[in-house]
């Protein structure tokens, strides 16, 4: 038998719910109200945490996971697979540790590190604008009685195989760019690629920051996504252009609007000793503008470098002209959490409606939202069509499922998931073969037929155009 709109329970209806206004809607001003929501939800929360976490690390649940992939596919997909002059690779973690020496890491990778003889704590020497959370009066870390500044190396240091001598000490990877340098030859080689043409990977690198902060924004493990274009060095300039607008479209395509997003050129006494140009892409996140990829002209100093301490020629010969050059490299480097943490901050809205009732909906983009759909039986009496249903989906798409409790509760849930699209199955279901389609951010309903559906969110919920 079916309902009778009496007997519908709150939160459901099958007509539009623009009677339902939103009388105000707010984004995101602090950091507290999104980290909150990322631990209750299953996005992000800190590595051991039952043990009180450990800072700098962090862990993405299964919500956090899918967004993180989602971004790492997109990025993979625009870079990597629709480019027929870059190859992907997936290198080690660990390296030759005469690869850092090389780069100039084990040289120049260095931080300038205070301590405070009060707190015992450690600031870097560049950044004592932050409260010194053991003084009185959360004063500022520049007014505590601190010692000299001295230079503080950020590689973490391991050791690989049984011996204890100082020749086992090897180096967690700082950048995942080194070993694109050392595999250059091979990967020209083995792809049958000519100049220009880049080589791109995802990977973890480590830092060991002085003072982790803003949530996973700086953090002592994180993952990276780099391109090393290489190219003859009179075209530098040239394939910097391209890949600073390339890269600033891709931005866009996350969602992130012009008024928070922007580029920021490196000034000539901020550039690293390898650079001879560099921008940052910038987001506005609630902390203020900060960086979220890096584009660099990197010259030939890596290949050069590697090349003069492995022993082993990395130019190459043009087979046209005969010419023997190093190649140059522009690079492009994500901070995949960093935007994932855009991503985040970015979807994040709290609505008011008429009424005084309020949601948190997080508006990622179908493409990149960790769950596409879920299907929502309006009784646990429908499970077992339901349940068919979401199986069948599962094939295409990633679809939760939800039985327990109010269905305007069961809404609320996935708007703060930020899933697009909520499919429920009601008694009418099996008479007329048609569910209800609620859209997350209008929350307008739209009766199909169930043969429909996942045609339906396919065609929502693909690719970004």
């Amino acid at each position: 038998m079916a309902y009778t709109p009496a007997a519908i329970p709150p939160g459901y209806r099958r007509e539009s719910m623009s009677e339902e206004r939103v009388a105000q809607q707010s984004r995101l001003t602090g950091m507290d109200e999104l980290v909150s929501l990322c631990a209750r939800r299953g996005f992000i929360f800190q590595s051991s945490e039952i043990y009180g976490g450990i800072n700098g690390f962090w862990d993405y649940g299964p919500l956090g996971t899918e967004l993180k992939n989602n971004l790492k596919a997109l990025w993979w997909q625009r870079v990597v697979r629709e480019r027929p002059d870059v190859e992907g690779i997936d290198t080690a973690i660990i390296a030759h540790p005469r690869t850092w020496e090389a780069s100039g890491h084990v040289e120049h990778f260095t931080d300038p590190m205070v301590d405070c003889r009060s707190c015992k704590r450690r600031f870097r020497a560049d950044q004592l604008d932050v409260p010194c959370p053991e003084a009185p009066k959360k004063r500022q870390a520049s007014d505590c009685d601190l010692t000299e500044a001295r230079n503080f190396n950020l590689m973490l240091q391991t050791q690989v195989g049984a011996s204890e001598e100082a020749a086992s000490i090897a180096y967690l990877r700082a950048e995942t760019c080194q070993p694109i340098f050392t595999g250059f030859k091979r990967v020209r080689e083995a792809a049958r690629q000519k100049i220009p043409f880049g080589i791109a990977q995802i990977g973890k690198a480590f830092r060991n920051e002085i003072n982790p902060r803003n949530f996973t924004f700086r953090s002592r493990e994180f993952e990276q996504a780099e391109l090393e274009f290489f190219c003859h060095p009179s075209e530098r300039e040239q394939w910097f252009a391209h890949w600073r607008d390339q890269r600033l479209d891709f931005h866009r395509e996350l969602g992130f609007g012009d008024d928070h997003l922007r580029t920021r050129p490196h000034a000539e006494d901020e550039l690293a000793h390898y650079a001879r140009a560099a921008l940052d892409i910038e987001y506005l996140f609630p902390f203020g503008w900060q960086e979220i990829e890096g584009i660099h002209d990197r010259g030939d100093w890596d290949l050069s470098r590697h090349g003069e301490y492995s022993g082993k020629d990395l130019g190459i010969t043009d087979p046209d002209t005969k010419e023997h050059y190093v190649p140059m490299v522009i690079e492009t480097s994500v901070g995949v959490d960093r935007t994932c943490l855009a991503l985040l901050a970015n979807a994040y809205v709290e609505e008011t409606f008429e009424g005084g009732e309020t949601r948190v909906v997080m508006r990622f983009h179908p493409s990149l939202a960790p769950l596409k759909a879920a299907v929502l039986p309006l009784s646990k009496k429908l499970a077992e069509p339901a349940q068919r249903l979401a199986s069948d989906l599962r094939k295409e798409l990633n679809v939760f499922y939800d039985d327990a409790g109010n269905i305007g509760r069961r809404y609320r849930r996935q708007d703060e998931a930020g899933t697009p699209f909520c499919v429920t199955l009601d008694f009418e279901t099996e008479s007329d073969g048609k569910v209800t389609v609620r859209e997350r951010d209008a929350m307008t309903q739209e009766r199909i037929s169930v043969d429909a559906v996942a045609a339906y969110l396919l065609a929502r919920v693909g690719d970004r155009v």
